[in-house]
């Protein structure tokens, strides 16, 4: 199996946006759409929403609905408002090293990946990221020095709130901090169960726990893997390994000090590395964010790619992965 990523530079929403969204489109509307599209918000609900919640983008969001046709189902989907519920892997830790430095890996089924490294400087805030819906990010940075990555949660509630690739977008565009992005994450609510781990450029970092039948909670953990502050969806958690996971990052972090280069390589090996693409759970890249820098390095087990924001080449990579047919062929359940 081979995936194409993308990088695509566009500092206002333009041509390029609009293109892309105009590609993807057919896809995710079948995917947003699947339950009928009155099981979805209404536009007018949506737009109450974003703008509650998340005053400082209401406008981008207007602009891009706009470019993308102006159509009711592109604006309520391009909201990220009560979508449908969607479940991923992913492993993500701060390393203890003296410089900032977040690494991740990234664990979805491929068909349903932008494969999209996409660089804007929307409303003057430059954001690096890896999309989702295009308008939202899986994980990024921006030029203040804030990097931010996610993981599923590990919990069956889903209610009323944002698709968290759209908060994950809020943050780097409005916020410099970790402070300031943990004040967001605590007022913005999310439709479902996600570990959200931030880090600045002076090394601070957190990860919150959020979820939408509950108070999120910010903790000060350097590792998040698939459960929060225990494992509440036993099948999911042995499906996905998220303690065997979440065991061997922190073993990785007290027991073996490490080079930030060895630190990256170790997520690309077993048990952080998945080939579970059969079951929707493949390690689809690792990500390294030197958020001081400004840096962005994509590694699989055989090839680096990397953006910054000084260095920023529309360029694209084919990554081949080991297709594992046999590791597990349903969801959890």
């Amino acid at each position: 199996m081979t995936m194409t990523f993308r990088a695509i530079s566009e500092d206002l929403p333009g041509p390029k946006f609009a293109g892309i969204f105009a590609e993807y489109w057919p896809s995710y509307r079948l995917w947003w759409a699947r339950e009928g599209l009155t099981a979805r918000p209404t536009y007018l609900e949506c737009r109450r929403a974003i703008r509650k919640y998340m005053p400082e983008i209401a406008d981008l969001w207007a602009e891009l609905c706009e470019l993308t046709g102006g159509g009711d189902s592109q604006a309520r989907f391009l909201s990220f408002y009560c979508p449908p519920p969607y479940l991923s892997g992913c492993s993500q830790a701060i390393w203890p090293g003296d410089a900032p430095l977040m690494v991740r890996n990234y664990d979805y089924a491929p068909a349903a990946f932008d494969a999209v490294v996409l660089k804007t400087r929307w409303q003057g805030r430059g954001v690096i990221g890896l999309t989702d819906g295009l308008f939202g990010l899986v994980d990024g940075v921006n030029d203040a020095g804030l990097a931010v990555s996610l993981t599923f949660g590990g919990r069956r509630a889903v209610g009323e709130g944002f698709g968290v690739p759209l908060i994950l977008r809020y943050v780097l565009q409005t916020c410099a901090t970790v402070e300031e992005a943990s004040a967001a994450l605590t007022r913005i609510p999310c439709h479902m169960s996600y570990n959200v781990t931030l880090l600045d450029r002076d090394r601070r970092f957190v990860t919150a726990y959020l979820a939408p039948d509950r108070k999120p909670v910010i903790t000060h953990a350097a590792v998040a893997t698939n459960h929060q502050e225990r494992v509440e969806w036993s099948s999911h958690a042995r499906f996905t390994a998220t303690v065997e996971r979440e065991r061997f990052l922190l073993q990785q972090l007290t027991l073996h000090p490490t080079t930030h280069d060895k630190f990256i390589s170790a997520f690309l090996r077993p048990p952080l590395y998945s080939t579970a693409f059969g079951a929707g759970f493949g390690t689809l890249y690792t990500a390294a964010y030197r958020p001081r820098e400004g840096l962005l390095e994509l590694r699989w087990p055989y090839r680096r790619w990397s953006k910054s924001f000084d260095d920023f080449e529309e360029d694209s990579v084919s990554v081949a992965f080991p297709y594992d047919s046999d590791t597990g062929a349903a969801e959890p359940s």
